[in-house]
């Protein structure tokens, strides 16, 4: 009896053993599959050597960045999904930025993608004195697929796109030509060099992040079953419109919050409210705040409304203040200054509130010189005075949008 029962143990533990390696197995192939990558592609010893030592070794590291990204994963799986590109580039983003949209290269990319200022501006992304929308985790993503996008349509194969994606276009082709063949094996060889070192492990750094982040025993073992269902999980934050120029204070106040958490949901805007060269401009809020921003916000056009001026060679605050027609200790202390002392290119935060400037018309002016003059558009010139036609009168005032 106690010989069977042996038996039966060692078969049991057999069989389950044989059934966890078939399905971490499984497991693996399907990741590979969904960049184009052949299987044998799991024999790469130094993918099996990064693989062991990020389960072994890199854990902590590894489990802090997956919780880092709680906030925005689901809504990147979402995004992600409804593209219809391979779930893997989830990962892309986590070997990018850490999932951390703050991060900021050396090289002066930016975002969850890293994106350079050159690339993000082809796809849409706005960067300039109020907003850099390279941080905006759903712009930013949508700008990312659509890249992509282009990528795999250019080389046709996903592993392609994605090592395009990290060390550019240009590199990829030039790899493809010198090896004479797309192949991974080939571009990947370790004395050849046909591209990058950090483009090389980059695609074994993605395939590593998505087949762990997927493999039940290592995440249960580790005490990260969270991570299980953070697909599953409905979008923390959700989208909102608001005037542009106005206080994230007046919002963080009507929902509840603190200013200082509200902006974590906007590590899109350089300040603490939204580009008042728009009419109006999204921001993201907690999505169990949605019912009290409805019902407590109340959007004024024209309320509290920042600016912001940047000083040039010659500038003094009298001048500036002059400008604006305000008394130049109302800037220095919006701006917690402890001298009169200011530098070419310094930000300085304008309430407007305080500030009116108006341009009286003279003889000869049109709508589009004065436009032209304050370097605004004439339909902005128009609504901000509520001008019908174009027909102006000398001597009558207009009153110039602040902060252009």
């Amino acid at each position: 009896m106690r010989r069977l029962l042996a038996v039966l143990i060692l078969t049991t533990s057999y069989c389950f053993g044989y059934f966890v390696v078939e399905d971490d197995y499984a497991k693996q192939v399907e990741v590979l599959k969904s960049l184009d990558i052949d299987t044998s592609f799991l024999q790469d010893s130094i993918f099996t050597s990064m693989k062991d030592d990020m389960r072994n070794y890199k854990t902590k590291q590894f489990l802090k960045v997956l919780e880092n990204g709680a906030q925005f994963v689901p809504v990147l799986k979402k995004m992600i999904e409804e593209a219809e590109i391979p779930d893997v580039f989830l990962y892309l983003a986590m070997a990018e930025s850490g999932f951390s949209v703050n991060a900021y290269s050396k090289a002066k990319a930016s975002g969850l993608w890293q994106f350079m200022s050159a690339t993000a501006q082809k796809y849409d992304l706005l960067i300039d004195d109020y907003i850099d929308e390279r941080r905006d985790p759903v712009k930013s993503t949508e700008a990312a697929i659509k890249y992509l996008q282009v990528l795999h349509n250019r080389f046709g194969k996903w592993y392609l796109a994605a090592m395009a994606y990290n060390c550019g276009e240009g590199k990829v082709s030039r790899a493809i030509a010198q090896a004479g063949t797309d192949n991974l094996y080939v571009l990947l060889d370790e004395n050849k060099k046909y591209l990058p070192l950090e483009t090389r492990n980059y695609i074994r750094k993605i395939i590593t992040m998505a087949y762990l982040s997927q493999d039940v025993n290592f995440l249960l073992d580790n005490g990260a079953s969270y991570v299980l269902n953070s697909g599953d999980m409905n979008s923390p934050f959700v989208k909102v419109d608001i005037y542009g120029g106005s206080s994230l204070a007046d919002v963080a106040e009507a929902i509840d919050m603190t200013l200082k958490d509200l902006l974590s949901y906007n590590t899109h805007l350089k300040y603490f409210f939204t580009p008042p060269t728009q009419d109006r401009y999204h921001i993201y809020i907690p999505s169990n705040k949605l019912a009290r921003f409805k019902s407590d916000f109340k959007m004024e056009r024209g309320g509290s409304k920042y600016y912001v001026y940047t000083v040039v060679k010659g500038d003094s605050l009298q001048k500036i203040a002059k400008t604006y027609d305000m008394n130049y200790k109302i800037i220095k202390d919006f701006n917690s200054m402890h001298s009169d002392t200011i530098r070419a290119g310094q930000k300085l935060i304008i309430p407007a509130s305080y500030a009116i400037r108006y341009h009286t018309i003279q003889s000869g002016d049109t709508l589009q010189s004065i436009s032209t003059k304050y370097k605004l558009t004439v339909a902005q010139l128009m609504r901000t005075n509520n001008l019908k036609d174009s027909i102006i009168i000398p001597g009558v005032k207009l009153e110039i949008p602040v902060g252009n």
